[in-house]
């Protein structure tokens, strides 16, 4: 194999990502992130018109396009019709980010049986797109890249004392899922791999948007070795790197990035 640069390895120009739940908190950043690198962007929501209008605003460095889809993880007819949306708008998906999420907000107290299996429906969207994607990439004889957003808390528990008199504790819903989500990318990923089609997870530490509670976080902040919260910005850098050559052979892999939080 003939060596490469590190911009060369880095440099996403040709490839195409689908990026779910694009328009939120931390997929608005991975959108940004991949169209810097050069990619077209795929960005869905449940709202074409938002969609679109998010894909608008990337930048082209290099006159690239980008577009908005409708798809929806949690009903798999949209997963399909989205999928298949984004295809036809593109010529060609490359990339696959599994970020959108349902939300679950209610905690081990109150949540239902019914909420807590709906969560988990999260996972059966990310594993349809993930083998949509797959076989998409086979069909074309072409190299794929699966990134399954994970979370620090699909490792570890949560400290009760961070929510305590605030907020709701922290979703025992969403630590399935997203405990679920890890092991889920390890499966693919030994399957996979044979046809070059690597599957990786990226597992967030505390990114909290501006709408959570101000108490809250100062309590999670002392719980992080680094003592601060993580900005969106500083998952560009990994999103680019497991999308890019310059991972081509990481594959099953989980990589966290919290600030030292699962370091305890």
């Amino acid at each position: 194999m003939a060596a490469r640069t590190i911009q060369e390895l880095f440099d996403c120009s040709g490839k195409v990502a689908l990026i779910t739940g694009a328009t939120g908190h931390l997929g608005t950043a991975f959108a940004n992130a991949l169209a810097e690198a050069g990619a077209s962007v795929i960005i869905s929501s449940r709202d074409r018109g938002r969609a679109r209008e998010a894909a608008a605003k990337l930048p082209s460095p290099g006159g690239t396009t980008h577009h908005g889809v409708t798809l929806d993880q949690m009903d798999g007819a949209s997963v399909q019709s989205g999928f298949d949306e984004a295809v036809k708008a593109a010529g060609q998906i490359d990339v696959l980010v599994n970020n959108g999420l349902d939300a679950e907000g209610k905690d081990l107290r109150e949540i239902s049986f019914d909420e807590f299996a709906r969560h988990q429906t999260n996972n059966a969207g990310y594993f349809t797109l993930a083998r949509l994607l797959h076989d998409h990439a086979v069909g074309r004889g072409a190299p794929g890249s699966i990134i399954n957003l994970g979370s620090m808390y699909g490792q570890v528990g949560s400290y009760p004392d961070a929510y305590a008199g605030v907020c709701s504790a922290s979703s025992v819903a969403y630590h399935a899922l997203k405990g679920g989500t890890i092991h889920m990318t390890r499966h693919l990923a030994v399957y996979w791999a044979k046809d070059n089609v690597r599957v990786n997870c990226l597992s967030p530490g505390a990114f909290p948007s501006s709408a959570a509670p101000q108490q809250m976080v100062g309590r999670l902040e002392a719980k992080c070795p680094m003592g601060r919260m993580g900005d969106p910005s500083e998952l560009k850098g990994i999103i680019v790197f497991l999308a890019s050559d310059a991972s081509s052979y990481m594959t099953g892999q989980n990589v966290t990035i919290d600030g030292g939080w699962t370091a305890w």
